[in-house]
């Protein structure tokens, strides 16, 4: 089951090389281990580049959670108004212009592209724990307008790929809620916009999503860190406050990253060498205390994804194998 929690995300927005270890070849009778890396924000154009190098340099398929407005000059911040705000405000700010923007739209087309997930993480990055149905839905909307003209919106429009219309519609499945404000309100709009899946929740440990054949629900795990493994949701962000109240420490970066990782790595190794449950991981387009999360992403990655049987997917490709071996247990009567 979930546990309802509100964890902050952030408001904006070293290459280590490693060669997997001997386990690769996957077993006739177990499931390949699905390792789900997600990115909330995604405003770093720089950080775009970085994450798609790791990726394919993995053979890895990251979510990128999209607040769409970073696809918004800050001069036409006015053409946004989340609900119960006022026209032309955003907790994660806007572009600085349009040629920021046209950047950004190239990364996001070229990684999907490279078969990456775009999942939306509404525009303005506003906590929706308040919100109605219909607040829900008139945010979904204005993500929808702003990502589906925003080539045009911007000047660029002579540059739109073929088909970004239908990957706006039909391609962006699933969605995560700012500080993670999972509500029955959310849920609710999420099935009558026709989400996939929803990976907003919080779950005490990996697990299977919640389906119910309309909509899933993948909750973000509780995982041992530290020295008293106490558990914490396996995001960056909640690490940068744990290990140095949201307050950058670049000195101890090293320390920090080593933190990461045992915890990071003891989770995989958990359900690889066990149940061999999904894994999730999250992180932000910022490299908090000096880079020391992302460069735990990509040592785990790196190490882990190119094996035979590990398979590191996206939300929707996550779906898809959970709900075919949900279906293969239930017709073997487990």
């Amino acid at each position: 089951m979930f546990r309802t929690a509100f964890f902050l995300s952030l408001p904006l927005a070293l290459v280590l090389s490693a060669t997997p270890d001997a386990r690769a070849e996957p077993a006739a009778d177990r499931p390949k281990q699905m390792l789900i890396v997600s990115f909330d924000g995604v405003a770093d154009n720089r950080l775009w580049v970085k994450s798609r190098d790791i990726a394919r340099r993995s053979n890895a398929h990251f979510t990128y959670f999209l607040s769409c407005a970073h696809l918004i000059p800050r001069a036409d911040a006015k053409t946004y108004q989340a609900p119960g705000q006022k026209a032309g405000r955003s907790n994660v700010g806007f572009a600085p212009n349009p040629q920021d923007v046209a950047v950004r739209l190239d990364q996001i087309w070229q990684a999907h592209l490279e078969g990456h997930e775009i999942g939306n993480h509404t525009c303005g990055h506003f906590d929706g724990k308040d919100w109605s149905k219909a607040d829900w839905l008139q945010e979904f909307e204005s993500f929808d307008r702003v990502v589906t003209n925003a080539w045009t919106a911007n000047g660029v429009g002579d540059r739109e790929p073929q088909g970004w219309a239908h990957f706006v519609q039909q391609d962006i499945r699933g969605m995560r809620a700012p500080y993670l404000s999972e509500t029955p309100e959310l849920v609710a709009a999420e099935k009558a916009a026709g989400f996939a899946y929803d990976a907003s929740p919080v779950a005490r440990g990996p697990q299977y999503p919640e389906d119910d054949g309309r909509l899933a629900r993948f909750g973000l795990p509780l995982i041992p860190e530290g020295p008293k493994q106490r558990r914490i949701v396996g995001m960056d962000y909640n690490l940068f406050v744990r290990h140095s109240a949201g307050l950058d420490h670049p000195s101890r970066s090293t320390e920090f990253e080593d933190r990461a990782y045992q915890a990071f790595r003891a989770a995989f190794d958990a359900q690889y060498d066990g149940e061999r449950l999904p894994l999730q991981l999250g992180f932000h387009f910022v490299e908090m205390n000096g880079g020391a999360y992302w460069r735990t992403m990509e040592r785990l990655v790196t190490e882990v994804c190119p094996r035979a049987d590990v398979a590191c997917v996206t939300y929707s490709q996550a779906l898809e194998m959970s709900r075919d071996r949900q279906a293969v247990a239930r017709a073997s009567g487990l």
